[in-house]
């Protein structure tokens, strides 16, 4: 593995979202000093926190998986996620609901999902389920040592018997009829596939590896933070701080000054100068750029995931047909990910997701209230609406999305309105979010492994990346893992694949 070369005995660590977070964390734990600069008042990055009139709002990732790769990084310094953080199982970890008015819990014990699967469509797909559910557990096994928690140095590095693993396992087929060889309902086959969005790929296009991101969120098990998503990075700063990391709040970096390669100092708008010995960048890839100078060269450009409308609802009553995570499903399906993808227009039959978090702690909004945050997948700025556009867009099609929610049977749901934040591409686009999407460059076969932008920087020795749009990619468990491989390249250490092992899945909800 290619490390920074020469003295790393000071790194400051550009972003305190969760990938700086971890990255700080890891070169603590190795021995380093550590700044950390943020241009926020507080940490959370994308998994930020606003408070609204008394409701406590996660801007970000509502759904947390995998939640070892967290306590990797408290282990680090030797403290712990479950000292720091209340994590409540989630069970169901998702209910989905249907337009033909059906609904199917989502349970990641696996008899008891065997159980519901019965109940819902049949024996038949009961046992196509648990046979789906082993064809996940080896893929993730297959997957996880060699091709998400590892720094690529060249795609020759593929080339390991957990490649051919990987191909025996189908794992270079299309996903959506790799999931239809063992179940054929395609509600059922929804509730396995859909995850393939937040790699930004339709299940019908994705490359069936990525059912790794189904095992995350139905094998090995969904939590809830209490205090909200923002309760793990709010935590992973304080452990930081605790081990002796330092923290520069309010603080925005204005340029690198570099020399022979080297980046010797990080400059602030404030006038600060902070000398280092080594740089971690986890802002969005085309701010890092940025303050580094250029682009790296690509054959092709970069292509990003699809965006998202989200609708941040403060009200005086909720709904009991509602989980912790209710997936609301259109009848359309296919065509939801053309438009999504390639034609750019909004969903004519959205699918969204509903996320109650006072379901599990009700001190997220004021006595006898609820928080519920509506997530509308829409297409990113550059194949659909310009952020410019979304001004005028956006109050219309938040009109569009109250109008679903009453028609799926949430009856009152705008009268029930106390306080609202709508967030759309423009808002993405005004943090600094390239196409206008929070969920970065896309996991196409050209932007995933040796191929996605690596985490070292041509031309700059002692830079590294971290965050979503480098290794290994989009979401919680993978960014945390990002940060952590970050560090590894400056303290030349283990990137520690297999030393700690998620719990066994089958008891991790019970």
């Amino acid at each position: 593995m290619r490390t920074v070369q020469g003295p790393t005995d000071h790194v400051v660590v550009v972003g305190a979202g969760l990938s700086g977070l971890s990255a700080a964390l890891h070169l603590l734990g190795a021995g380093r000093r550590v700044t950390v600069v943020e241009r926020d008042a507080g940490p959370g990055g994308r998994a930020g926190r606003l408070e609204v009139d008394g409701y406590h709002v996660d801007t970000g990732p509502t759904v947390l998986t995998m939640p070892h790769l967290a306590d990797e990084a408290f282990a680090a310094v030797g403290d712990s996620l479950h000292r720091r953080v209340e994590l409540i199982p989630l069970d169901p970890a998702y209910r989905a609901r249907f337009a033909d008015g059906s609904h199917v819990d989502v349970h990641t014990d696996g008899d008891a999902m065997e159980a519901e699967v019965r109940r819902f469509a049949g024996a038949a797909e009961a046992a196509g389920y648990r046979r789906l559910r082993t064809w996940l557990e080896r893929l993730y096994q297959a997957q996880m040592r060699r091709f998400i928690d590892t720094n690529f140095d060249s795609p020759l590095q593929l080339l390991h018997p957990d490649l051919a693993r990987l191909a025996a396992l189908g794992g270079f087929g299309r996903l959506d009829p790799q999931i239809g060889r063992f179940l054929t309902d395609p509600r059922l086959r929804r509730v396995f596939s859909f995850q393939a969005l937040y790699a930004g790929v339709a299940p019908a296009r994705a490359l069936a590896a990525y059912a790794v991101i189904a095992y995350m969120d139905t094998v090995a098990g969904v939590w809830f933070p209490k205090g909200g998503m923002h309760a793990l990075p709010r935590a992973m700063a304080d452990a930081a701080a605790d081990a002796g990391g330092e923290f520069r709040w309010s603080s925005e970096v204005r340029e690198l000054e570099a020399t022979a390669g080297r980046v010797r100092a990080v400059l602030l708008t404030s006038g600060e100068r902070i000398p280092c010995d080594a740089v971690v960048l986890t802002p969005d890839l085309s701010v890092a750029h940025r303050l580094l100078g250029r682009a790296p060269r690509r054959p092709a450009r970069l292509r990003h995931a699809p965006s998202a409308v989200v609708l941040h609802a403060g009200t005086d009553r909720t709904w009991p047909e509602l989980a912790h995570h209710t997936l609301s499903f259109g009848a359309a399906w296919e065509g939801t990910f053309d438009e999504l993808t390639r034609t750019g227009r909004l969903m004519s039959d959205p699918s969204l997701l509903i996320t109650r978090p006072t379901t599990h702690d009700p001190s997220l909004a004021p006595y006898g209230r609820h928080l519920h945050y509506v997530l509308a997948p829409c297409p990113n700025t550059t194949t659909g609406p310009s952020a410019t556009t979304w001004g005028d867009l956006g109050p219309r099609y938040r009109d569009s999305l109250l109008s679903v929610l009453e028609s799926r049977g949430l009856h009152g749901f705008e009268a029930s309105l106390e306080r609202e934040l709508l967030v759309t591409p423009v808002d993405w686009t005004a943090q600094g979010h390239a196409a206008g999407t929070p969920f970065s460059v896309a996991h196409t076969f050209a932007q995933t492994g040796p191929f996605r932008p690596r985490n070292l920087v041509r031309g700059h020795d002692n830079v590294v990346l971290a965050g979503c749009g480098t290794t290994p990619g989009v979401g919680v468990p993978t960014v945390l893992v990002s940060g952590k491989l970050a560090a590894s390249r400056i303290t030349g250490g283990p990137r520690t694949p297999g030393r700690r092992r998620a719990p066994v899945p089958e008891r991790q909800s019970r």
